[in-house]
């Protein structure tokens, strides 16, 4: 009876393990089941994942390649405007320049006519000066009486018959 309890598998799995055609057609019969129940999801669906992955890509290279020209346009035009920025910019320190050229003439103008005021000034206040020493000049002599120039004393005398001459 030892012998009997030694034959007989504790072990579920041996008792697997003792029929292999049976275990392989069932692994065999889950994985037909599997793939044909795949193919007709696929079938069923209308899609199919390589098919929907390869749309996919070309549609990403196809929006890559107009993000990429997009980007190469507004690339362009950036250079564009900043060229035409450049110029205006050129423009503007020309302007600029002839400006001050024009400031610095106005200046050097201004300057000299402000020196020809200063001694125009000058001139008049010495003509002031000696006009006015010169009257101070006339206060100080003694007064004399002026005598009416000799064409009115002539003809003073015409008017009046009866005055002789002086």
């Amino acid at each position: 009876m030892i012998d009997l309890a030694e034959d007989t598998p504790s072990n579920p799995f041996a008792r697997l393990g003792a029929q292999p055609i049976a275990l392989t057609a069932a692994a065999l019969l889950l994985l037909i089941a599997g793939v044909t129940s795949i193919a007709i999801w696929r079938a069923y669906t209308g899609a199919a994942p390589e098919t929907d992955r390869v749309v996919a890509s070309r549609q990403l290279q196809a929006r890559t390649a107009q993000a990429s020209e997009q980007l190469v346009e507004k690339t362009k035009g950036l250079e564009a405007t900043q060229q035409e920025s450049i110029d205006q910019l050129q423009v503007v320190q020309d302007q600029l320049l002839s400006v001050k050229r024009l400031l610095a003439f106005q200046q050097a103008d201004t300057k000299r006519l402000s020196e020809q005021v200063a001694t125009l000034n000058e001139s008049i206040d010495g003509l002031r000066q000696s006009f006015a020493s010169a009257r101070a000049t006339e206060a100080e002599a003694p007064s004399v009486t002026r005598r009416k120039p000799a064409r009115h004393r002539v003809h003073a005398s015409a008017r009046k018959p009866g005055k002789s001459r002086s």
